[in-house]
């Protein structure tokens, strides 16, 4: 595999008129998002990933790489519409080729992309991967700043919000003003409409300040959230070092009282999952690993997706292991391919290679 194409653009493009302030191709209307009862709503970045073509080289050492879109909360998006499921996006990219790119494929992938909006004066964020051998990845990113950090409170599609049944959002856009501004006032928006707040911190140390900078970020706003995912890594790191496999560190530092469900992504073994009620652990689902780039938002989006259409399985233990597991399902297909949107899977891919686990 060479170049840098990895998935088709349809040529019908978002109207560049007035797009400084919204996407005019958005492909739903009002109508259609107020009687869906299941939406969820995807609040942060969205940039391209550039991910070496061969895994194990640094970037100085690929000869070329694959092109894809990415972003977590953008990746999550697409994989719940990917499932059968609907979203829409929120954010801010570029007044570039990129920006106008990233919004036809939320389009084409069936997600509502009226909450894009448009910067002409900063580009759409990059990111360049490198993939060791073992799938893993490492980050260099070129946002300085980026349009997705320069979203701004005025400029929320406050509607779209009040729709969402979930509000899905990271932590990144909390990195810089205005967009950290911005998205607390999305999550008010989407707390006092009686939305479901779900939080993936989606840690990237090298864009935050300090480390103690990224701690406090992430857990200035933990309290505030209905379910979080959250992986090993992330645990030890925001407990300065404390053994992520013991419940009880789960349970007594992360676990707070209004906390309706919260799920530790571990990788090949599966997750572990933790509730007011009960908690319990999900056998992961095996696959060849090529690339873990959005590998936890496939998972997410797999979670996500269920989530919306019956917003109290967390209180049946049999129904959430049911959905884990599914999710694990996602996940582990995700990291079959290069790239994070081009290889989220379909219900239909998930269904198939349950079956074989099943059996």
């Amino acid at each position: 595999m060479s170049g840098c194409g990895c998935f088709p653009v349809n040529l019908e493009r978002s109207s560049r008129k007035g797009s400084i302030k919204s996407s005019k191709g958005s492909n739903s209307s009002v109508k259609e998002t107020e009687k869906n009862q299941s939406l969820v709503v995807c609040f942060g970045e969205m940039l391209i990933d550039f991910v070496p073509t061969v895994g194990g080289v640094s970037l100085a050492e690929a000869e070329s790489f694959k092109k894809a879109a990415g972003g977590a909360p953008a990746n999550v998006a697409v994989g719940i519409s990917r499932l059968g499921g609907s979203s829409a996006f929120i954010g801010k990219v570029g007044e570039d080729e990129f920006g106008h790119m990233l919004a036809d494929i939320l389009k084409q992938n069936n997600v509502d992309n009226s909450g894009i909006r448009f910067d002409p004066d900063a580009r759409t964020a990059l990111a360049f991967v490198t993939l060791r051998e073992d799938g893993e990845r490492e980050f260099l990113f070129f946002r300085n700043p980026s349009a997705d950090m320069l979203l701004n409170e005025k400029e929320l599609d406050t509607d779209l919000i009040k729709k969402a049944s979930i509000f899905h959002y990271g932590s990144i856009s909390l990195i810089d003003e205005p967009c950290r501004s911005a998205h607390r006032a999305a999550m008010d928006t989407a707390k006092k409409s009686g939305s479901i707040l779900s939080y993936d911190p989606n840690l990237r140390l090298p864009l935050w300040p300090s480390e103690e900078a990224a701690r406090e970020g992430i857990m200035s706003i933990w309290n505030d959230a209905d379910f979080i995912k959250i992986s090993e890594e992330e645990i030890k790191f925001l407990t300065k070092g404390d053994d992520p496999n013991d419940d009880s560190v789960v349970r007594e530092k992360l676990f707070h009282p209004n906390l309706k469900l919260l799920v530790v992504t571990e990788g090949t073994k599966g997750c572990r999952y933790y509730t007011q009620e009960f908690d319990g652990q999900v056998p992961g689902v095996k696959v060849e690993a090529v690339d873990a780039t959005g590998a936890g938002d496939g998972f997410a989006a797999g979670v996500l997706k269920n989530l919306a259409s019956d917003l109290n399985l967390y209180k049946d233990e049999k129904l959430l292991r049911e959905t884990l597991l599914f999710a694990n399902a996602c996940g582990a297909l995700t990291v079959t391919e290069r790239g994070a949107i081009p290889a989220l899977p379909t219900k239909e891919a998930v269904h198939k290679i349950l079956e074989k686990v099943i059996q």
